[in-house]
């Protein structure tokens, strides 16, 4: 496979499950404590990636859950938030300046705050009241934070009595590190022709329902976007039919991401008609993938760490066919704004 280190891919996603027992236990002692809600903060593509976890309690647990936008959160607070708020605040580096301004403001206000970190010696790696370090970069990193921030919304759910699926979720995700290498390798040669396809095209809309929704977000902004600089357009399943399917015809590029939970007909209806109106659709479904050892409730949970480890590959081809490495950038990181 093109630029991919197996062993060490493995060695980031096994390190994301490995922290799920601790995990456990850190909520397990917040919730003996009184714990009233949980907040899932941070910046950017990072908070995107809790919102499988956001949207699994939201739907499946009666604990209060709240994802709000962090930097919307310090500008105007938040009446739930103070002592007894779980805060959980991810971030790969460490050092996302909005999401220290958040840790500094929920510790200000009595909350307990988890940081999940990619770095332990920096401002959120030190700074936690809670840290959990597992070290990724940015092409694996989506799949170790959907890990943990599932194992959070499971634990949660388990130890309250409205699931059980936390035990099965630890325990076949052991065998998720080679079961996605063998998703990549077996999706290579597809994830290039789709790279080739798309290499030189200005535009997509990109759309998903349920869990892999936030994928579909995640890919548009933070991958296409940010580090190829093509303009996308991610709109979920349910609004498609309320203003985008207007620019759909042919020519225009389509693509659909499909999960296997229960939301997964708002992206069949979505498909359904595409077909019908552009030439440009394309789809990359999970079901069509073979993950040994894993069941139905589980691979529902972890459609979107299956969609982000089948487009990393789609990215680096895309990135070696534009001559574009994905750590290119013009302003991120690089000037004052």
């Amino acid at each position: 496979m093109l630029d991919f280190d197996i062993p060490r891919f493995i060695g980031i996603q096994a390190g994301a499950v490995a922290l799920a027992d601790r995990l456990d236990a850190t909520i397990g002692g917040l919730l003996d404590s009184g714990a009233r809600n949980i907040f899932f903060l941070g910046a950017g593509g990072a908070a995107i990636l809790m919102q499988p976890a956001v949207h699994l309690l939201r739907t499946k647990s009666t604990f209060p859950v709240f994802h709000e936008n962090a930097a919307e959160l310090i500008a105007g607070g938040s009446r739930h938030l103070g002592p007894g708020s779980i805060v959980v605040i991810p971030s790969l580096s460490g050092t996302t300046k909005e999401s220290i301004e958040t840790l500094a403001y929920c510790k200000e206000r009595g909350a307990t705050v988890l940081t999940l970190v990619g770095h332990a010696a920096t401002p959120l790696g030190e700074g936690g009241d809670h840290v959990f370090v597992n070290f990724a970069e940015d092409d694996t990193s989506s799949e170790s934070f959907y890990i943990q921030s599932l194992a959070i919304a499971l634990s949660i759910m388990a130890r309250r009595g409205e699931s059980s699926a936390f035990t099965a979720f630890v325990d076949e995700a052991k065998r998720l590190p080679e079961a996605l290498v063998a998703v990549k390798q077996g999706f290579e040669a597809e994830a290039e022709a789709f790279a080739e396809r798309i290499r030189n095209e200005p535009y997509h809309i990109i759309t998903a329902a349920g869990s892999a929704w936030p994928q579909a977000f995640y890919y548009g902004m933070c991958i296409l976007e940010e580090m190829q600089w093509i303009r996308t357009r991610p709109v979920h399943a349910s609004d498609f039919f309320h203003g985008t399917l207007e620019l759909l015809e042919p020519g225009v590029s389509l693509i659909v991401l499909k999960g296997e939970d229960e939301y997964r007909p708002l992206a069949d209806r979505v498909e359904a008609f595409a077909g019908e109106h552009t030439d440009k659709l394309t789809v990359f479904d999970t079901a069509s993938v073979d993950l040994p050892g894993i069941g139905p409730e589980v691979r529902a949970l972890i459609s979107p760490v299956v969609l982000a480890t089948m487009l990393e590959r789609v990215s680096t081809h895309l990135a070696a066919k534009r001559d574009h490495p994905l750590t290119t950038r013009r302003y991120y990181r690089r000037i004052a704004y």
